[in-house]
């Protein structure tokens, strides 16, 4: 006997279809624990780690504060030699490669955007041995308009053993961010704080 097609709110989805995109997800600290937070998207809590000036509005360069705000996924950026796939996402993917960096220098044209290396000024290695990049979505954090001091390559990326607290992006365990990453597009909306 054939089963028929189920119509309506019940019926089920195919699982070759692709993930349906994320329109939102906001970044909260734990309370009486700024470097903590929870990502909350859909009902479901991620535990993540911020920066060790915790989330603050007013973001300067150096302060080790997340910033707080609205903000779009841009791209996504991974090391395929660390990992045994290509991730799955909606974002535009790039691999990294060891010549790339971001300029975090203030005081030059380039600030707050990817660099090539050898680079003289102040800049953020992409290509890391400590693997916290191995997964790094690029965020439109003070891109449009780019102002100097305001805060330069803050990202979501890989955490720390042990959580320890960034320089100011969110960083979440492996299999917590690979999830994440089949969900965001770059219409997602990333409210922090």
């Amino acid at each position: 006997m054939k089963k028929k097609a189920l119509r309506g709110p019940n019926r089920t989805k195919s699982p070759t279809k692709r993930a349906r995109s994320l329109s939102g997800l906001r970044v909260v600290a734990l309370p009486g624990r700024q470097t903590r937070g929870l990502v909350l998207t859909e009902g479901h809590p991620i535990p993540v780690v911020l920066g060790a000036g915790g989330i603050r509005r007013d973001k300067r360069e150096g302060d080790g504060a997340t910033p707080a705000g609205l903000w779009h996924p841009r791209e996504l950026r991974f090391r395929g030699d660390h990992l045994r796939q290509r991730p799955r996402s909606l974002l535009p993917t790039r691999p990294t490669r060891p010549e790339d960096g971001w300029c975090d220098d203030p005081e030059d044209g380039r600030y707050n955007r990817p660099v090539r290396l050898p680079f003289a000024p102040s800049h953020e290695r992409m290509w890391r041995a400590d693997g916290l990049y191995d997964l790094v979505i690029v965020l439109d954090h003070n891109t449009r308009p780019r102002q100097a001091r305001r805060g330069s390559a803050v990202f979501l990326h890989l955490a720390r053993e042990g959580f320890a607290p960034t320089a100011g992006c969110v960083a979440f365990r492996r299999a917590d961010l690979l999830r994440l990453l089949a969900r965001l597009s770059p219409r997602t909306r990333i409210h922090v704080g």
